[in-house]
């Protein structure tokens, strides 16, 4: 894609209406693809070969219906699935298991602290700044070339299949897209929390953390939805930037296909679910 920046498309269209709702994310040498039921996860090993494991969700945030619940329970459904990967994929690097992001991660974290405690800045502006540094362990961790490059590809694989059409590596609904909503929601809900009395500070803060991953998912879904509203364009411009410019890079054939295996080895289980439902239902 040239480097002109064009606007993130449309995220629904009605021959999309038969295709089968994705997420992803990128490893460091490969692409995790999920849907609604399960899970499929393709790898290129030091040596070359293209390893695959797939499986069912043992936690569905499909099924939860709760506005409050929704955002926080796709989070949970991700990272239930790190175990059976890990179990299923040895080979399989996270992003954020090298040595460089987990002492970032760390460094973060004692930052964000010293920085909350301070007396200095206004509550909301302690929880925005807090914000921006949380980011830098993503940064680095986004840093690898290899990252980068199955983040595209991921991007690439799933945004072609739901288009029917070889889609650029930027995709409409990445993550990145939430990181405005959810800095500006956590600011918000964590200065409100820091008013509370000292005996009911920590439930406040854990309950203006769950409040702002629901805010923000809700927000990012009506995104999805409104994609060609003006609020919804302004939003979505930085997440769209940041992938075109830092967090994506063009994959290589051999990371495509890498992208793809998982895309089709997680749709090939999407389809059973479905045609065991179809059964359930006509019985």
């Amino acid at each position: 894609m040239s480097d002109s920046g064009s606007e993130p498309k449309q995220a629904h269209r009605p021959d999309q209406d038969d295709k089968i709702r994705l997420g992803g994310m990128a490893l460091a040498n490969g692409v995790l693809v999920h849907g609604p039921n399960s899970w499929a996860c393709a790898i290129r090993t030091r040596d070359g070969e293209l390893r695959v494991a797939s499986g069912y969700k043992r936690l569905r945030a499909s099924r939860v219906r709760s506005a409050f619940l929704r955002g926080p329970a796709r989070l949970a459904e991700v990272f239930a699935l790190m175990p059976e990967l890990r179990r299923r994929l040895p080979e399989a690097r996270l992003p954020f298991q090298r040595p460089a992001v987990l002492a970032a991660m760390a460094g973060s974290a004692v930052a964000v602290r010293a920085l909350k405690e301070s007396t200095r800045l206004s509550p909301l502006a302690r929880e925005l700044a807090g914000g921006i540094l949380s980011l830098a362990p993503a940064a680095l961790a986004v840093r690898s070339s290899d990252l980068a490059a199955y983040h595209g590809a991921e991007h690439i694989s799933i945004g072609s299949y739901e288009h029917g059409e070889r889609r650029a590596r930027e995709h409409e609904r990445c993550g990145s897209h939430m990181i405005g909503p959810l800095m500006a929601s956590s600011a918000v809900g964590g200065a409100l929390a820091a008013r509370a009395p000292a005996h009911l500070r920590a439930p406040a803060r854990l309950t203006a953390q769950l409040g702002a991953v629901a805010a923000s998912t809700e927000i990012f879904g009506w995104m999805i939805r409104n994609p060609d509203h003006p609020v919804s364009r302004a939003l979505a411009r930085p997440g769209h930037e940041l992938q075109h410019r830092f967090a994506t890079a063009e994959p290589t054939a051999e990371q495509l296909e890498v992208a793809e295996a998982a895309l089709a080895a997680c749709l090939a289980l999407e389809r059973e679910a479905e045609a065991e439902a179809d059964g359930t239902d006509a019985h």
